[in-house]
């Protein structure tokens, strides 16, 4: 299933400039730089001995378990290089803006007299900047994917059907099934 935090995340990590470290050995030894060199917050975070990352870092133990490898790799992006992270997050909430690619049902809060059946639409459009900031501010604060989901659907809602407050007065948008969902900043 598509989410809106995954979806903001993936775009963020369209900005970098260097690739995560490919081996085990070297996503572990990351890992352990960024937690002040503590292989046991390290292996708290895994759900693994500390051992066994001490083993990792030393390059005794080359190829983990798949679930492993993908705890590792998913750690290792979620804080892969945070400076350039912050420009881009910083860059589209001021100046840039952020593409979206939703494909969804919507359906409508509206006037008498129209329709309000839910359709399924596939929309590509750019989100101004302080659409983009109300998204990456609200997954910072640790919003749930309703609330992402329901700020997005604001967002597609002000930019798309109502036109910037110039058509569909009082019209509100609910994006209830996320088919696909893609960010770019």
């Amino acid at each position: 299933m598509v989410t809106v935090g995954e979806g903001l995340d993936k775009a963020v990590q369209g900005a970098f400039t260097r690739p995560i470290p490919k081996s085990a050995g070297a996503q572990m030894r990351y890992l352990v730089r960024r937690h002040q060199r503590s292989t046991r917050r390290v292996a708290e975070l895994l759900g693994i001995s500390q051992r066994t990352v001490e083993r990792y870092v030393k390059n005794q133990i080359k190829t983990p378990r798949p679930e492993l490898a993908d705890r590792l790799e998913r750690e290792v992006r979620a804080r892969w290089q945070p400076q350039i992270r912050a420009k881009a997050k910083q860059t589209a909430a001021a100046t840039n803006g952020i593409m979206i690619d939703v494909q969804g049902r919507f359906g409508y809060t509206a006037a008498p007299g129209s329709t309000d059946d839910a359709r399924i639409r596939h929309l590509t459009l750019a989100l101004p900047p302080q659409h983009a900031a109300r998204l990456f501010t609200a997954r910072e604060e640790g919003a749930t994917e309703d609330q992402l989901r329901q700020i997005a659907a604001q967002a597609l809602g002000e930019v798309y059907f109502r036109d910037n407050g110039h058509r569909a007065h009082g019209l509100e948008v609910e994006l209830t099934d996320l088919i696909d969902l893609e960010f770019e900043l």
